[in-house]
C-alpha cells in the first residue's frame, strides 16, 4: 500500500500544488483528485447518451390488422346439427392434413365457451370460424382463412380447412432516382422467405430493418400469385435519398471547470455497405468563454457507432474517446494542469424473441472495456491508471396501451480480467474493483391526451442502480443537472454506490404545431457506503422550457430551479440552459 501511496506523494510534491498539504495522507490525496475525474467522466457519459437518443433514434412499424369485436353463439338456432366432434384440417394440393392451427380452434371454443355436444346451423358454424379466423390474425397469420367444405353434418362432425397463407416471390420496386437497393439489403433486412408461412410480424420487423436509417422509405404490399390457393407475393417499394448527413449542435451542458460551451458535430452515413447500416462519427469540443473559471480549461469527445441488423438480430459496436483538462488553483498562487482521458469501447447483439400487434420484447448481451489515465502538469499519475473490462446482458420491452407506451428494461452488468484489467488502486481499501457487478432498471411511460382542444403529453421516467460489489468512483450513481435532476447546474453532484431517479414532464403542444412548453418535475437519492461522508442524500428540482423544430432546426431551452437539496449543496439558486441544432 505504501508503495502505491508514494507515488502520489512523489507527484504531489514534484508538481508544487496545493496537494502537497495533504502530503501526510495520500489516501485523501488520492479520492480528491478521484472526484474531479469521476465527475468529469459521469458528465461525459451523461451528454453522450444524450446525444445517442438524437443520433440512434429506431423507427417502429405496426401495421393494424384486426378490430376484435366479441362474438357469441346462440344456443337456440334452428335448423341446426348436433355435433360431437370439430376437426380442422390443412388445406394441401396433395391431401388434407392435421391442421398446424389447431391452438386457433382451442382458443375460439374458449372465447364463445363452446361445449359440444352443440347444435349448429349455419349462422353458429360462420361465428366459430370468423372467431377462429381472428385468433389466427391476432397472431400475425393475415392471408390464412378458414372455410368449410361440402360435408354431411348428420354424422355430428364438423370438419373446418385452414388455408395456409404463404410467402411467394418477392419483388423490389426501387423508387429513388440513384437505386440503392441490393442483395444485402434484402439479405439483413428480410426475415421471410420463400414458402415459409406469412405472418404480419415478419413485414413489420422486415420494414423496420429497411427504414432504420432515417434517409431510407419502405412499403410493404400483398399482392395475390399465381402459383397456389393462399400464396401472396410480398411486393416491397423502396427509396433512399442520399445517405449522408450532417448534425451540428451547441449546448452548455458542459461545466465551468472544462468548458460550459460544448459543439458538436455529427457526420452520419446510412447503409455505409447497402446493408441497413449506419454509421457515425461525433465530434465535441469546448468553448472557451468568460462563464468557465479562469485558466487552461478544455474537454472533448470523439465517438465511432456502427450497427447492422440481420432479421431478427442487431449488431452494434461503439468506441469513445473523451479528453479533458483544467487548471487548479492553490494557495501562493500555485497552479496545476490536471488533465484525463478516458476510451470506452463496446459492443452488442440484440435479438428480438418476441412480438405481436401491441408489444414487443428484446434480449441483449455484450461485451465492453474502459481504460483511463489521469496527469499532472503532463506526468502520468501511476495510481490512477484504469483498465476495465467485462459483459454485460439484459432485456427490454416496449408495449403500446392505448394511445401510452411502455418501455421496460433491465441488465447485470460484470467486470471481469479481460484485455489485462489492471486491479482498483480503491480494491487496498475495500472501497471499490475493477471487477464491478452492477443492476440496471428503468421504466418510461408515454401517455398523450387532450385538455380541452389541445394536446398535452405526460412522461415519466424512472431509473435506478444496484451494486453487488463496492464501487469505485466512475461507476457510481450520479444525480444533480440537466440529464438526471433538472434545476441543479450540474457544477456539483451527489453520487452513491446505489440510487434512483425518477423524472416527469408535462408538455403542452402549443396550438398543435409542434413545439412543446413543457413543465419538469425531477427528484432522486443516492445510497451506500460512501454517501456517509456526503452532504446528502436526495435532491428534488424542477424547470419550465420550451422544445420543438422546423426543417431540421431544433431546439431546447429552459429555466429550472432547486426545490430540495442537503444543507451547504452549492449550486445556483436559478439555473439556464439551451440545446440547439440543426441536421441536414
Amino acid at each position: 500500500m505504501k508503495s502505491v501511496f508514494n507515488k502520489l506523494y512523489r507527484m504531489t510534491l514534484f508538481s508544487t500544488t496545493p496537494l502537497f498539504a495533504f502530503a501526510n495522507q495520500p489516501q485523501e490525496n488520492f479520492s480528491r483528485l478521484n472526484q474531479i475525474d469521476a465527475l468529469q467522466q459521469q458528465r461525459q457519459q451523461q451528454n453522450q447518451q444524450a446525444q445517442e437518443k438524437i443520433l440512434q433514434a429506431h423507427s417502429d412499424v405496426r401495421l393494424e390488422t384486426i378490430n376484435d369485436e366479441k362474438l357469441t353463439l346462440s344456443n337456440k338456432e334452428t335448423p341446426c346439427y348436433p355435433i360431437q366432434h370439430i376437426t380442422l384440417v390443412d388445406y394441401s394440393s396433395a391431401s388434407p392434413s392435421k391442421s398446424q392451427f389447431q391452438w386457433a380452434l382451442n382458443q375460439a371454443s374458449h372465447d364463445l365457451k363452446l361445449t359440444l355436444p352443440h347444435c349448429f346451423g349455419g349462422e353458429g358454424i360462420g361465428v366459430l370460424m370468423k372467431q377462429i379466423q381472428n385468433r389466427i390474425i391476432e397472431k400475425g397469420y393475415v392471408t390464412t382463412s378458414v372455410v368449410t367444405q361440402e360435408q354431411d353434418l348428420k354424422k355430428g362432425i364438423l370438419v373446418l380447412t385452414v388455408i395456409p397463407g404463404k410467402v411467394g416471390n418477392t419483388l423490389v420496386e426501387d423508387r429513388g432516382n440513384i437505386p440503392r437497393f441490393t442483395r444485402l439489403h434484402a439479405l439483413t433486412g428480410f426475415t421471410f422467405s420463400k414458402g415459409d408461412l406469412l405472418n404480419i410480424r415478419d413485414m413489420e420487423q422486415s420494414l423496420e430493418n429497411l427504414k432504420r436509417v432515417p434517409t431510407a422509405e419502405a412499403n410493404i404490399e400483398l399482392l395475390p400469385s399465381e402459383a397456389d390457393i393462399g400464396v401472396s407475393d410480398i411486393k416491397i417499394s423502396y427509396q433512399q435519398a442520399l445517405p449522408f448527413r450532417v448534425n451540428l449542435s451547441l449546448d452548455d451542458a458542459g461545466s465551468k471547470a472544462t468548458g460550459k460551451y460544448q459543439a458538436s458535430g455529427t457526420l452520419s452515413i446510412d447503409n455505409l455497405f447497402s446493408a441497413n447500416d449506419l454509421f457515425y462519427a461525433s465530434f465535441t469540443h469546448s468553448l472557451k468563454t468568460h462563464n468557465d473559471e479562469k485558466g487552461n480549461r478544455a474537454s472533448k469527445n470523439l465517438t465511432f457507432y456502427y450497427s447492422i441488423p440481420f432479421g431478427y438480430w442487431t449488431l452494434s459496436a461503439s468506441q469513445i474517446d473523451n479528453r479533458y483538462r483544467q487548471e487548479v488553483f492553490g494557495a501562493f498562487d500555485n497552479s496545476y494542469l490536471y488533465s484525463g482521458k478516458s476510451n470506452t469501447t463496446k459492443a452488442t447483439l440484440s435479438y428480438l424473441v418476441y412480438r405481436d400487434s401491441k408489444r414487443k420484447t428484446s434480449v441483449f448481451g455484450g461485451f465492453w472495456s474502459r481504460q483511463s489515465s489521469n496527469y499532472i502538469d503532463g506526468s502520468e499519475i501511476e495510481v490512477q491508471k484504469r483498465r476495465m473490462a467485462g459483459w454485460e446482458a439484459g432485456f427490454s420491452h416496449k408495449e403500446y396501451r392505448g394511445d401510452g407506451v411502455l418501455e421496460l428494461s433491465a441488465s447485470y452488468k460484470r467486470g471481469t480480467g479481460a484485455r489485462g484489467a489492471l486491479s482498483a488502486p480503491e480494491e487496498l481499501w475495500g472501497e471499490g474493483t475493477s471487477r464491478p457487478e452492477i443492476i440496471f432498471a428503468s421504466i418510461n411511460f408515454t401517455q398523450p391526451f387532450m385538455l380541452g382542444k389541445q394536446y398535452w403529453q405526460y412522461h415519466t421516467a424512472w431509473s435506478a442502480q444496484w451494486n453487488k460489489t463496492p464501487l469505485i468512483a466512475q461507476d457510481r450513481f450520479s444525480i444533480g443537472g440537466r440529464y438526471t435532476v433538472r434545476g441543479f447546474d450540474g457544477e456539483l453532484t451527489l453520487a452513491g454506490e446505489r440510487g434512483w431517479l425518477w423524472r416527469n414532464e408535462f408538455a403542452w403542444n402549443v396550438m398543435g404545431k409542434g413545439q412543446q412548453l413543457y413543465l419538469a418535475l425531477d427528484g432522486g437519492r443516492v445510497m451506500g457506503w460512501s454517501t456517509q461522508s456526503q452532504l446528502g442524500h436526495h435532491l428534488i428540482g424542477s424547470a419550465i422550457g420550451l422544445k420543438g423544430g422546423w426543417q431540421g432546426f431544433y431546439y431546447d431551452v429552459f429555466v429550472g430551479k432547486p426545490i430540495s437539496k442537503p444543507t451547504g449543496f452549492k449550486t445556483s439558486n436559478t439555473v439556464a440552459g439551451f440545446n440547439v441544432g440543426y441536421s441536414f
